[in-house]
């Protein structure tokens, strides 16, 4: 039976292992997937020799970035992002070849990119984490120009209390990579002048539980264009697969 799995650390609640497991269950694929929670990135050479049916991995926080220097090969957008979420596992005799991937780009601008208009020149990216860099890839391959909003001062970002309403305007698509809103703090949402907001807002938030945040519930109110992050992962996850047992890219 081929296996597949998720490494991080803590894992609690895991979309992937519900997903992929109804997945071979509905479509009669021999498989399972399993969660590899690992206190420290070291276990990985373990886990990869414990289970040679292993065919692919998803990585999650905090090991995107750590995981890169175990790999034998590592995908252009990967590299450029310098974050892997999606591990293909092949076999070539006795050696195990391990390759990195980035499936956040391709869920992200995939579920972005019906929703941008004319308008939409100039996008802030709230937080400055693994998942910000794939965000901020994707959206400069759409043709957009960036900036990152953290809440400290650090190089090549703008701090929150330095939007503006006229910022709001000027850079209307919004995207929130934190945590804040995520269940069960759903009452707290990112500090921002709203009351700008109007018809040419965009806002994208990658939480998905729950389905509005109160940053989305925010600018619906003022009649932006709003969406969560399921889409993304659902497209993430048809991503792993192909990366998996598609064609070696």
């Amino acid at each position: 039976m081929d296996k597949y799995g998720l490494i991080g650390y803590p894992l609690g609640h895991s979309f992937s292992k519900n997903f992929f497991n109804e997945k071979f269950e509905d479509e009669d694929i021999d498989a399972q997937y399993l969660n590899f929670e690992l206190p420290n990135i070291e276990s990985l050479p373990e886990v990869i020799d414990m289970n040679p049916e292993l065919k692919g991995l998803n990585v999650t926080i905090p090991y995107k970035e750590k995981v890169i220097s175990y790999l034998d090969y590592i995908s252009p957008e990967a590299r450029a992002i310098g974050a892997v979420n999606v591990i293909r596992v092949s076999h070539k005799g006795k050696n195990v070849v391990l390759r990195g991937y980035n499936s956040d780009v391709i869920g992200f601008t995939k579920s972005i990119e019906p929703l941008l208009d004319r308008y939409h020149k100039k996008a802030l990216i709230l937080g400055t984490g693994g998942a910000s860099k794939a965000i901020n890839y994707g959206l400069r391959s759409l043709g957009l120009e960036t900036v990152f909003v953290s809440r400290f001062k650090r190089p090549g970002t703008i701090q929150y209390d330095e939007i503006t309403p006229e910022v709001i305007k000027e850079y209307n698509v919004i995207v929130n990579c934190t945590p804040v809103g995520m269940y069960p703090k759903v009452d707290v949402c990112p500090q921002l002048p709203y009351e700008a907001m109007d018809s040419h807002t965009l806002l994208y938030d990658l939480i998905y539980n729950p389905d509005q945040t109160l940053f989305l519930q925010k600018g619906a109110e003022r009649g932006a264009t709003v969406k969560n992050g399921l889409e993304m992962l659902l497209l993430q996850a048809f991503a792993s697969w192909e990366f998996w047992n598609g064609k070696e890219q």
